[in-house]
């Protein structure tokens, strides 16, 4: 059975791109176009794994983040961020908040998969 894998990015183009380059290597995506809407797809779906942006509207990823680690049944889902930032204090603060990894776009799709295969493993 293939890992369900929910991407939160407030841009449908990185969403779209998400999915097509994770559906060829044997994930099932769903996308949220927000950390509320994200928050709620969690919910809706348990997925294995939470890719988010952090800049978004409505509820940025440090937001989601926290949010969904507040719940019990998502603190052992692996939560990696995708996003332009790439500051240590940026990732210090999204480890802080309970991130298990940190990529940055542009992502390299061979990278990705290595890394989602980690973080599932």
């Amino acid at each position: 059975m293939s890992k369900l894998i929910l991407t939160v990015d407030d841009s449908a183009s990185m969403r779209m791109l998400l999915k097509v380059s994770l559906t060829a290597q044997g994930y099932a995506i769903e996308g949220a176009e927000d950390g509320c809407k994200g928050l709620e797809r969690m919910k809706e779906l348990d997925p294995d794994l939470l890719i988010t942006d952090i800049n978004m509207p409505h509820m940025d990823g440090f937001e989601l983040i926290e949010a969904v680690r507040a719940l019990p049944e998502f603190r052992g889902t692996p939560i990696l961020v995708l996003s332009t930032e790439f500051s240590d204090e940026k990732k210090s603060r999204a480890r802080n908040a309970g991130a298990t990894g940190w990529i940055t776009k542009p992502f390299d799709a061979e990278k990705l998969g290595a890394a989602i295969r980690r973080v599932c493993s």
